[in-house]
């Protein structure tokens, strides 16, 4: 990355001057404000002063948590809503993940919010959206993945539906989605001057990400049936086998020059059973094939013949291997924080303005700089006193 000599913002990223107020929840809406700090925003998270949530999380270590301002508020305190609705008025963005009408019953509502600041874009983040029969539900990521369709099209035939982490629901269609749709509302307020409320809800954006599905069904190119398409394990050019140390390899040689490189190199290129690439008959003949060569070799040795190739293909890594390859060593994909916590960098990159993955939030914030950040937002001593007590007041 490259920037102009003297560039002074280089280091504040792309999204420097942004203010981001975060009432805490769990999974996709701090993930996404995580993501804004990591880009250059200003995020002050409201969490409860007792530090207390539904899992025995070490908040020192939660990477999610990253790179924020912290404000322990007790938001049943008299005169907390009045201070948060004075914070709002400073702020660019709120985001919160909690039930549809909580923040209106606590008096932090869109209109009680944009009586005070009409410029403010409301980020809601939800599972099932902000109305629909199921929208009061409780529910996670592996349900709302599995009324979107996502969850039946991933496994293979014949067996379970596979549980692809939280990554598709909480984070793909839902962070990923309420990121965009709080960058396009603030687009849109430079040319109206006036915020709007996101409703991202999972369900929404992971019905969204199945479009390629949708479209392929209506070209008579998907089939619903789990593990007999392209992309779900159906086609034993686009998928993973077992090698003789037991770990795995990820064959993905879908177009046919990347085909031809991969039978090449995999010594099967005279293989009568891969002879025809797209045809499904053939299909149960050439798995046994591939998975019969693949099981002669270790996953190092194959890695080594496909290394620099076009046959598209590569090992199997688990988190903590992937942080050891060289590309992604290459890449400082991964860094350590001061307190020797490994983590993911800071993504997409910009040029000019890149991001940086902010250290890990300590667990407990002096009450001096609560009364600094209260006091920079415009709240008066006898306010601060209220909420948090007096300067000689363990917070």
């Amino acid at each position: 990355m490259t920037a102009s000599p003297g560039d002074g913002s280089r280091a504040k990223g792309p999204l420097n001057g942004l203010r981001i107020l975060e009432i805490a929840g769990i999974g996709p809406a701090p993930f996404a404000c995580m993501w804004f700090a990591d880009m250059g925003a200003e995020v002050v998270r409201i969490e409860r002063p007792d530090g207390a949530g539904p899992f025995p999380i070490d908040p020192g270590r939660d990477l999610l948590r990253r790179g924020r301002r912290i404000l322990p508020l007790d938001l049943k305190r008299p005169g907390a809503i009045r201070a948060v609705l004075k914070l709002l008025e400073k702020m660019d963005v709120l985001i919160e993940g909690f039930r549809p009408s909580v923040m209106e019953r606590m008096g932090l509502g869109p209109d009680e919010v944009f009586a005070r600041n009409p410029r403010l874009v409301y980020g809601r983040m939800t599972g099932w959206g902000q109305a629909g029969p199921w929208a009061e539900s409780a529910g996670h990521d592996i349900d709302y993945i599995a009324i979107s369709g996502a969850l039946g099209a991933i496994g293979r035939r014949g067996a379970a539906p596979a549980v692809p982490l939280n990554l598709v629901g909480d984070f793909g269609g839902g962070a990923m989605y309420l990121i965009a749709g709080v960058l396009a509302a603030l687009f849109e307020r430079g040319r109206s001057g006036r915020g709007q409320v996101v409703d991202a809800a999972m369900v929404d954006g992971v019905a969204h990400l199945m479009t390629i599905v949708h479209s392929l069904d209506a070209m008579g190119l998907w089939r619903p049936e789990r593990g007999g398409n392209l992309f779900d394990s159906g086609a034993p050019f686009y998928d993973a086998y077992e090698t003789k140390d037991g770990r795995w390899l990820a064959v993905g040689c879908l177009e046919p020059q990347f085909y031809a490189e991969f039978l090449r190199l995999a010594g099967l290129a005279d293989e009568p059973a891969c002879a025809r690439q797209y045809d499904p008959g053939t299909w149960p003949a050439m798995r046994k094939a591939i998975a019969a060569r693949i099981a002669g070799k270790t996953r190092e040795e194959w890695s080594a013949i496909f290394e620099g190739s076009d046959a598209c293909v590569a090992p199997v890594l688990d988190y903590r291997e992937s942080r050891d390859h060289p590309h992604m060593k290459a890449r400082g994909i991964y860094r350590e924080s001061r307190t020797g916590i490994v983590m993911p960098e800071a993504a997409p990159r910009h040029s000019r303005t890149p991001g940086r993955a902010g250290e890990p939030t300590p667990a407990r914030v002096p009450g001096a700089e609560v009364r600094a950040l209260l006091a920079e937002y415009g709240l008066e001593a006898n306010e601060i006193a209220e909420l948090i007590g007096s300067p000689d007041d363990d917070l």
